[in-house]
């Protein structure tokens, strides 16, 4: 981090893992999110712009993904939910049922 101030980059601190601090950095045209894990390994991903700047209309289509996303895994937990609560039964014995 000492290298990022003294090259007037602008970073943040996050925590988004359990087992990971994540440094985001930002630069012109670039995210990187440089992640410290416990076990003194370091993982990066770089983002790169392509240069194309949008209206405030492009955040539907962020909140539209993200919805999207959530209603699945809601979907996912409700099907593990009753998954769960069928019996262990045998396939020659499902017409039992």
């Amino acid at each position: 981090m000492t290298d990022l101030e003294h090259g007037g980059i602008s970073y943040t601190l996050a925590h988004n893992r359990d087992e990971a601090i994540t440094v985001n950095v930002a630069a012109p045209g670039e995210r990187w999110e440089i992640e410290f894990l416990d076990d003194g390994s370091v993982e990066v991903e770089r983002f790169i712009s392509n240069g194309e700047v949008h209206g405030e209309e492009i955040l539907t289509e962020l909140f539209a993904r993200h919805a999207a996303a959530e209603d699945r895994r809601a979907k996912l937990e409700r099907f593990e939910e009753l998954l769960s609560k069928v019996p262990d039964v045998e396939p020659e014995e499902y017409d039992k049922l």
